[in-house]
């Protein structure tokens, strides 16, 4: 992968198995369309990467991926960072299965996966991560409170928003907190040029 050049021989065939498996569980359950599953590491794995060019999480941080869906943001990071623990989540059961599916065939130690509402949680996370589920002020009466007090990363513990288009009004609505990162600054293939890192601090 050429934006990021450093990754162990075990973390190129872990991105390279992630195509025959999702390919495979696909098929069982729709959880990326027909048409963009041929695009998987491009719209999928590489953008879910692009928060590893905001943040390069420090060994032993924490990280909750809430409507992880098929697992992105959250299992591409976790091969990116194998020190550093997920926990993704889902309130959809067959999900969740799937995600638990291809985390266990890629030996991925550092994810846990559960049947859970945001809102539920009772655990604290440095970082939320997620992938655009709802509007950005509703996504955050959800994770309110979720996070850890102490922050040890070089930006401070908060909310990692992958989200593209227009999010002028979103973001207004959330009251000047969010610093916003162009994904197209990392990453060159057009898909990205709308493509946006929403950063808000812990609140």
């Amino acid at each position: 992968m050429k934006y990021f050049p450093d990754l162990s021989a075990k973390q190129i065939d872990q991105f390279e198995r992630c195509g025959p498996l999702y390919a495979h569980w696909n098929e069982q359950i729709n959880l990326i369309s027909r048409k963009d599953i041929e695009h998987l590491y491009e719209h999928h794995i590489l953008h879910s990467l692009a928060i590893a060019k905001v943040v390069p999480f420090k060994s032993r941080t924490k990280v909750l991926d809430v409507g992880t869906g098929g697992g992105f943001p959250g299992i591409p990071l976790a091969i990116l960072f194998p020190d550093v623990d997920f926990m993704l989540v889902d309130s959809i059961g067959k999900k969740i299965k799937v995600v638990q599916e291809v985390v266990d065939a890629l030996g991925l130690a550092n994810v846990r996966a559960k049947q859970i509402r945001a809102e539920e949680i009772e655990e604290k996370f440095d970082f939320i991560v997620c992938r655009a589920v709802t509007t950005l002020p509703e996504f955050m009466g959800w994770i309110r409170n979720k996070y850890s007090v102490k922050s040890f990363n070089y930006i401070n513990n908060g909310l990692l928003y992958l989200k593209g288009g227009d999010i002028k009004d979103e973001v207004a609505a959330v009251k000047g907190k969010a610093k916003l990162y162009n994904i197209s600054d990392f990453f060159s293939e057009e898909f990205f040029e709308t493509k946006k890192v929403v950063y808000i601090k812990r609140f």
